[in-house]
């Protein structure tokens, strides 16, 4: 995620299909802030603009009516120059530098941790609200952690820093719904184990599971430079660096430690296994859930039924339940095959199967829904826009 790189046009078309061949058509849930035309209007970055999330960052600033006055598109000097459309208008990519930010309002980076962390705070101490896509800040004190459907109130605690995080992708996927249940019957323990699309890894990654794809079937060696090995017809242990005491990797500490501070509990019990997958993007996980209170599976689907950003798909009869496919393109995480865990005392353990769009909700959807929340209700973080 965060690479500066374009999506290839086999790529933007495969994206497409993802997003219409679902085999069932789902509700939508609407978690959308209504901006009319007479909004006042601020000034956007994008860092990274030219990467999966930040392509996905433009559709959705446009999607949903934001009040965009001026947008400045901003990634690394071999893209600087090159052109991308925004409501029909042609803009010229920007070089990402230290004076990039003088004019911005918010700025959304999605350009990796490294960039993260050397432009963050210069652009925090011009005055910009800097909403990061990468794990730069997610632990730092002064930098709020933020999954609007969860703890936008933690949003004021960017003042000083001027950087919110957007969580891991898969953490906002998880804890988008289990924050519903745990606010009815207080979870106490999280067992969760992630199936994660290649998008997680960014564009290459998403081309080159498609290329390998080709080459699997022209029988040519498979392409194997994102990840050292074959990826279609395979699965591996997420990708990131292993602990070699715990044995656990930085992904699966994410969502650990991420959880923690999102839901404002040190005592809640998080343990992960993380999978890379041969999907193209949205991501699937099997939650397993202990409460301190009973919660019956009628209940547990009415809560999730009304929770934001929550559509449930669970018809045993027809065997339907969430699928990366089905959730491909859509907003909302879809959430199934909810009944108890027999392992343990009836009504305290749950089981869950949740699958999310990783480029939309696990990233840059949850960056605009922050911004929109400020919008609304944090404009005194815009320090420039006298709104």
């Amino acid at each position: 995620r965060g690479h500066d790189v374009g999506i290839c046009a086999m790529s933007l078309s495969r994206l497409a299909i993802c997003s219409s061949r679902s085999l069932r058509s789902l509700p939508q849930g609407n978690n959308m802030r209504a901006f009319s035309s007479s909004s006042k209007k601020i000034n956007i970055a994008i860092a990274g603009a030219t990467g999966a999330v930040g392509q996905e960052l433009l559709e959705l600033l446009e999607e949903r009516n934001f009040p965009v006055d001026n947008l400045k598109l901003l990634a690394s000097s071999r893209s600087a120059g090159k052109k991308m459309t925004f409501a029909g208008k042609e803009l010229t990519i920007e070089e990402l530098k230290e004076d990039s930010f003088g004019d911005v309002d918010i700025a959304f980076f999605s350009a990796g941790g490294s960039q993260s962390r050397k432009y963050g705070p210069i652009a925090g101490q011009a005055g910009c609200l800097v909403i990061d896509n990468s794990s730069a800040f997610r632990m730092a004190e002064d930098c709020p952690l933020v999954v609007p459907e969860v703890n936008p109130d933690a949003i004021p605690d960017a003042s000083k820093s001027m950087i919110i995080a957007n969580p891991n992708c898969s953490t906002i996927i998880m804890n988008t719904v289990v924050w519903p249940l745990h606010q009815m019957a207080n979870c106490t323990r999280v067992i969760v184990s992630t199936y994660q699309a290649a998008s997680g890894a960014g564009a290459q990654a998403m081309a080159e599971l498609e290329q390998q794809a080709k080459d699997w079937v022209a029988g040519d060696p498979i392409t194997q430079d994102i990840f050292g090995r074959q990826y279609v017809w395979n699965l591996f242990s997420h990708n990131s660096p292993i602990d070699m005491e715990t044995g656990y990797n930085q992904e699966e500490m994410k969502m650990v430690k991420e959880t923690k501070k999102i839901f404002s509990n040190p005592d809640i019990a998080v343990t992960a296994t993380c999978i890379r997958v041969p999907v193209l993007r949205a991501h699937c996980e099997a939650i397993n859930l202990t409460f301190e209170k009973k919660m019956t599976e009628d209940l547990a689907k009415e809560i999730l039924s009304k929770a934001p950003g929550v559509t449930v798909v669970d018809n045993r009869e027809e065997n339907v339940f969430p699928e990366p496919l089905d959730a491909s393109g859509k907003d909302d995480i879809l959430v199934g095959r909810v009944r108890h865990d027999l392992s343990q005392p009836e009504g305290i353990g749950m089981e869950l199967f949740v699958a999310g769009d990783q480029i939309r909700k696990g990233a840059a959807l949850n960056a605009v829904q922050i911004a929109e929340v400020v919008l609304d209700d944090y404009p005194q973080l815009l320090k420039k826009a006298n709104l």
